[in-house]
């Protein structure tokens, strides 16, 4: 199991993600990628659950046509992790292709 980060750690980490924020009232962070259609946000999803499965760590997410919404905790550490730091770094990489 991976361990928790601190909040100084996951404050740090935020300084260096693209627009990724704390999440109130939980510890947990979330972003929301907008892109110009569905087509796109859908192979942004594939790509996130791609990688999702090759870390057996997987987003919340909600998808509304071009937008979606991700929300990341690693539920079996109660909060925030280097497991979610690795996939909002990766999320941010596959919105960019």
């Amino acid at each position: 199991m991976a361990d928790k980060l601190t909040p100084e750690d996951v404050d740090s980490a935020l300084e260096r993600l693209q627009g990724w924020q704390r999440v109130d009232g939980r510890d947990a962070i979330s972003k929301t990628f907008t892109f110009a259609d569905f087509n796109q946000a859908f192979g942004f999803m594939t790509l996130a659950a791609a990688k999702a499965e090759d870390m057996n760590h997987h987003p919340e997410w909600y998808n509304v046509y071009a937008t979606v919404e991700v929300t990341l905790t690693t539920h079996d550490a109660g909060g925030v992790t280097a497991l979610d730091i690795e996939m909002a770094g990766f999320m941010d990489e596959a919105s960019a292709v």
